[in-house]
């Protein structure tokens, strides 16, 4: 199955599935279930981060996979996160190596630095250290200083590749005016309400590619929201092509340059969310779609807005 999906060039060479396997608040076995069942399915993508908890997890079913003799370690591509405490440039390369034994594993295929704003370190698990006022402890570290620790990692060949999350159209353009080794990734929010089409285009423009998280706009069935899953004209596109209306999100976000990582520990949603490459939207569907666009974000991070760095107080 996975040969019929397509593959992505980065900007150094390495390829990636144009459909990952999401991971965020998987937990408690769920998600070495996920990924067990992802890889036997054809995912050889994966997405985790240091902030999600399950590194160990996504290692014990990558693991188990390659002793099956299912996939080699090179067949897969693990994506995981450098965590905002940990942005000290003498931190980094103990996080990344922390993370790697949390896998199990010699190497990620590609390390992001999660946000471009940072917190202080108040210990390893203390991700969200907060002050007596209850609120987040930020530190005022340079992202340009944290990335040239981040380049060191693929010297040291901790990392294949290197790449950012959540950076605005400026933070990237300043990365990318100082970097040695240039992202190969941006690993932003996206889906019909905040369709990021300037962002993309930026991206694109600097062969960096998108990856799309929170695709399907974390569905809720009970309160149908949010609209562009439950919506009739939606519905509609779904029955032209025989297709759930997740799967017609998804195909959207591939056809407008992302590669989408939709979350799921459900086996049947986890095979739907990768059947998605035979079939094609036409210019009627896109027209609807797009009319979803709000750009409005279920993940503003608030708390950090007194950060210089806080990335969405400009338009993307």
């Amino acid at each position: 199955m996975s040969s019929k999906v397509p593959y992505v060039k980065h900007n150094n060479g390495t390829q990636i599935q144009s459909l990952g396997l999401g991971t965020y608040t998987s937990l408690g076995g769920d998600c070495e279930r996920a990924t067990l069942h992802a890889i036997d399915v054809g995912y050889r993508h994966i997405d985790t981060a240091y902030f999600y908890e399950n590194e160990n997890e996504v290692g014990a079913a990558v693991q188990r996979k390659i002793a099956e003799g299912v996939i080699k370690r090179e067949d897969i591509h693990i994506t995981t996160k450098l965590w905002c405490h940990f942005h000290e440039p003498e931190r980094v390369e103990y996080a990344c190596r922390k993370t790697l034994q949390n896998f199990g594993l010699e190497y990620v295929d590609l390390y992001l630095m999660h946000w471009p704003y940072s917190y202080v370190y108040r210990g390893d698990n203390e991700m969200m250290p907060t002050d007596a006022k209850g609120e987040v402890e930020l530190n005022d570290i340079d992202y340009l200083d944290t990335w040239r620790a981040m380049e060191k990692l693929v010297e040291l060949g901790l990392t294949k590749s290197i790449g950012v999350s959540n950076f605005n159209s400026e933070q990237l353009t300043r990365l990318l005016a100082n970097c040695k080794i240039k992202p190969i990734h941006n690993q932003i929010e996206c889906h019909p309400a905040l369709n990021q089409k300037k962002l993309i285009a930026l991206c694109k423009k600097n062969d960096i590619v998108v990856t799309a998280y929170c695709p399907l706009g974390r569905p809720n069935p009970a309160e149908k929201t949010p609209n562009y899953i439950y919506d009739a004209k939606v519905q509609a596109i779904g029955d032209k092509y025989k297709k759930s209306t997740a799967q017609v999100v998804l195909r959207y976000l591939i056809e407008i340059g992302t590669i989408p990582l939709p979350k799921s520990s459900n086996p049947k949603r986890i095979e739907e969310n990768f059947k998605v490459f035979d079939f094609q939207l036409d210019a009627e569907d896109h027209a609807v779609l797009d009319s979803y666009h709000t750009g409005e974000r279920l993940i503003p991070m608030t708390h950090a807005i007194k950060s210089k760095n806080y990335p969405f107080n400009i338009e993307f």
